[in-house]
């Protein structure tokens, strides 16, 4: 499979001369974040970095023919889950997986995560072809995903298919080949050594994205993902946490060569008492979506908790880490967030496509955080019924 590179002049041109009268084509634009891994319980950096995407994707498919692109079967071959699944298998061979709770799950990964070595190569390739033959998942990952399903609904966020078998869209061979074509590979497994991308022409060190035996890391899956998908779309958006900023800065330059407009939306995690914490280590269920479920209650009506959530976690929180969560902040979020339903539209409010325009930056997509900050403005004109029915309802 050989992939074109994008010839037109901008990124905005259309694939043929446009008719006199004709309107302008809008815009494709895919948002691509980091996923989840389901191998454990959602914490307040994934409820961050998903609400954030929520609101950009319902607000930019206003204005642009945007997609949402959340895989988790191209990433189910990483280490970080087909080796989950080899630990679970030999060392828990016995548990119940329609019994496990989200915690249950997080303390078998951390656990796993604890090993003094990861497992090798070998031991991983029985889930590997199993993922890539027949999109299989295994049992305790696949409860974990039903019991998203409900946070999910709870949060009021679009599903873009956390449960869909979606296989990658080049094979590995395939995407080594086509990236090698063009100078931005270099495949060392024959001396011995793992795939590298190469960006060192633009200044940026070597990254593998296999081991020496071939197998996929995570960026290795990822452009399983997206590099047949660069064409098809105008901008590509990647989302992801702070701590994967140079490998992000890697792919953006990589798709920069392939001639794909590429911007990064780097979220850091959300600390606690100023501490910023791997779920790797373990997550207190308070700080969960459970947990937060649970400790909210019925605080508030649910339109007011979601409002809440994303105005507290978005525009309170913003991109960076200087804030550690706090609950009565989010309560607070949420007692505006009622206030705010409550409350009609100005009779000047603008039309929502123009408000929504104002928060692109120029861009493509929209600022989740532009956008939701604009409605927290004691003075500025929000079309706000409009906006909590179609970007935050």
């Amino acid at each position: 499979m050989d992939t074109p590179r994008r010839t037109t002049a901008g990124p905005h041109d259309t694939t043929g001369p446009a008719l006199v009268g004709d309107p302008p084509r809008r815009p494709r634009v895919l948002i691509a974040p980091v996923t989840v891994t389901p191998t454990k319980a959602l914490g307040l950096s994934h409820v961050k970095g998903l609400l954030w995407v929520d609101v950009m994707y319902r607000a930019t498919r206003l204005l642009a023919d945007a997609d949402y692109l959340y895989s988790h079967t191209a990433f189910n071959i990483t280490r970080q889950t087909a080796g989950f699944w080899e630990y679970l298998d030999r060392g828990c061979p016995d548990i119940d997986p329609s019994r496990c709770a989200e915690d249950d799950v997080g303390r078998l990964y951390t656990a796993f995560q604890a090993q003094p070595s990861p497992p090798p190569d070998e031991a991983l390739q029985p889930y590997v072809r199993a993922v890539e033959e027949i999109g299989w998942t295994h049992p305790v990952s696949r409860r974990v995903l039903e019991i998203w399903h409900g946070h999910y609904d709870w949060l009021g966020l679009y599903d873009p298919g956390i449960t869909r078998t979606t296989p990658p869209r080049m094979g590995l061979e395939e995407v080594v080949e086509y990236l090698a074509k063009r100078g931005l590979c270099l495949d060392a497994r024959r001396d011995g050594g793992p795939v590298y991308l190469d960006a060192t022409a633009q200044g940026l060190p070597l990254r593998p994205v296999t081991s020496a035996g071939g197998h996929p890391n995570y960026l290795g899956c990822a452009l399983r993902d997206l590099v047949p998908m660069l064409e098809r779309y105008d901008e590509i958006v990647l989302v992801h946490d702070r701590e994967l900023t140079e490998d992000y800065i890697l792919l953006q330059k990589i798709f920069g060569a392939l001639g794909a407009e590429t911007h990064r939306i780097c979220l850091s995690r959300v600390p606690l008492d100023g501490i910023v914490r791997s779920s790797r280590h373990g997550v207190d269920h308070r700080h969960t979506v459970a947990g937060l479920a649970d400790e909210l209650g019925d605080y508030g009506t649910a339109e007011a908790v979601r409002l809440g959530m994303r105005l507290y976690f978005i525009a309170g929180l913003g991109k960076g880490s200087g804030q550690s969560f706090r609950m009565d902040l989010l309560r607070e979020f949420i007692d505006r967030a009622g206030k705010l339903l409550a409350r009609d539209d100005a009779p000047d409010a603008p039309d929502m496509e123009a408000f929504l325009r104002r928060n692109t930056g120029g861009r493509a997509f929209v600022d989740a955080y532009r956008l939701t900050s604009a409605l927290l403005g004691r003075h500025r004109r929000v079309p706000l019924r409009a906006l909590t029915s179609s970007v935050y309802g």
